[in-house]
């Protein structure tokens, strides 16, 4: 059980470590985490420098200018962590051999009067572990939640104690690193990015530490790059189109591959979606992963498998997919299609109708279907009697027959068109079992790409 530390208690412990000594760069929401080192005294002990460079003619000065002119932005966090830290050692290297150093930066923008501006934030520290050791780097996105600017930059600055303190006091535990970050803060903020770099955690997959954010509700949703890189949304999706298909992948197979060819082939000729701008992208949900015996293990296999097929994958704990599409229209996404296969579908409609007594599918739709969203039915054979499935010819309660329809009118729903329905009996589940159980017939099941890499790394418990 973790045990939740108050913000001045960490404060003051760092305080007290004769060993840990650093500089604080904050722009954009005020002093507020040097503001708890020095009201609870004996910051002399801590604390080299503070600054804050509001201006952004000044802030250029110092930093460098910012080539897409924003300066709440993973790029001006670096640039401060890079400067201000050679700073420090060209200045106190010789002078404190005995110290551990470190740099805090963060670069925030609260929300504002009218509420445009919602409040976000980069925290970034790099900090040595050991004196005269190497540098390591932790960067942080923060999306504020509570409703004023004053209650926002009270969050920044207990999370950037709680990014201090962890990182030096439970470096040999990530998890429990993690969870720290919002001691006293949960529900105040979420923690949608992290990147943890450095000599001292080599054996640190970034990947499952986007895991960990979404596992321990830091996050509803966290993203990494097919080159295995944590990113942010707003890196890298801005006022894009993106295609999202949901699966389990463990492992991926030529159904899931397939479902990302011909749902985006689709996609790309709807006259609101430039082909140059849509993305795919593919989502893991947490319940994906929960019954896996070594999730770790498990997670980090089909990472690499998705990975190797370039795929940009989220990780979420969005079981209703209209969280998802919640957490993207802060990016003005400008078209959204999700590719769900229609047993799936089915389900979403008829369960809310089994439990509907106050329109609650009404308003799951209505939460769902945004004026940027589509469904792309995926067919299947039925499991039972084996006949072929799609939208127009599921079967449906009598009570939303017509709403169903009604939606595929007004084309927010609609069949996947060109498929291979040859593969179309292929189940990751069946395929994963397979492999378990040293049955070459899974081979057929996946694209070439996985199954060579699967025998190569001896993935899912492989063995040849």
């Amino acid at each position: 059980m973790h045990q939740v530390i108050e913000p001045e208690h960490k404060a003051l412990t760092i305080n007290l470590n004769e060993q840990i000594y650093g500089t604080f760069a904050e722009i954009g929401a005020g002093q507020e985490v040097a503001r708890h080192f020095f009201q609870v005294g004996a910051a002399a002990g801590t604390i080299a420098k503070t600054m804050s460079a509001y201006d952004k003619v000044y802030s250029d000065q110092i930093y460098g200018r910012e080539k897409k002119g924003r300066y709440v932005c993973q790029s001006r966090l670096v640039k401060m962590l890079d400067h201000e830290y050679e700073l420090m050692e060209d200045r106190l290297g010789k002078e404190r051999p005995d110290t551990q150093f470190f740099v805090f930066a963060d670069t925030v923008a609260t929300i504002n009067y009218t509420k445009t501006i919602k409040g976000d934030g980069w925290l970034g520290l790099r900090f040595q572990l050991k004196p005269d050791g190497p540098a390591n780097q932790i960067i942080l996105h923060v999306k504020m939640l509570d409703n004023n600017s004053q209650q926002q930059q009270q969050a920044v600055g207990a999370l950037g104690v709680n990014l201090i303190y962890g990182c030096y006091y439970y470096s040999d535990d990530i998890e429990k690193m993690i969870i720290s970050f919002i001691d006293t803060i949960d529900g105040r903020l979420s923690i949608d990015m992290i990147d943890l770099q450095g000599p001292d955690f080599e054996g640190v997959d970034n990947r499952w530490l986007s895991y960990l954010l979404v596992k321990n509700k830091l996050s509803d949703v966290a993203m990494f790059g097919p080159d295995g890189i944590n990113r942010h949304p707003s890196d890298f999706l801005y006022k894009k189109s993106l295609l999202i298909v949901r699966g389990n992948f463990l492992p991926p197979t030529k159904v899931n591959m397939d479902m990302l060819d011909s749902g985006l082939q689709q996609f790309i000729d709807e006259p609101e979606v430039d082909p140059e701008g849509a993305i795919p992208l593919v989502e893991i949900t947490i319940d994906h992963l929960h019954f896996s015996e070594n999730i770790e293990k498990d997670f980090l296999d089909r990472a690499n498998l998705l990975c190797a097929l370039n795929q940009t994958v989220i990780i979420s704990d969005c079981q209703e997919r209209s969280k998802l599409v919640h957490y993207l229209k802060d990016y003005k996404i400008k078209k959204i299609g999700l590719v769900i296969g229609v047993e799936e579908l089915r389900d979403i409609f008829t369960q809310h109708n089994e439990e509907d007594d106050d329109g609650a599918l009404l308003i799951s739709l209505g939460k769902l279907f945004t004026k940027q969203t589509k469904i792309y039915g995926y067919p299947s054979f039925d499991r039972q009697t084996h006949k072929y499935l799609n939208c127009n010819n599921m079967m449906l309660p009598d009570g939303i027959t017509f709403l169903f329809s009604h939606l595929i009118k007004k084309g927010k729903i609609e069949d996947i068109h060109y498929v291979d329905k040859n593969i179309l009996s292929i189940w990751s589940q069946v395929a994963f079992q397979k492999i378990q159980a040293n049955d070459d017939q899974w081979e057929k099941m996946v694209p070439q790409k996985v199954a060579d890499l699967i025998k190569e790394q001896g993935l899912f418990g492989f063995v040849g």
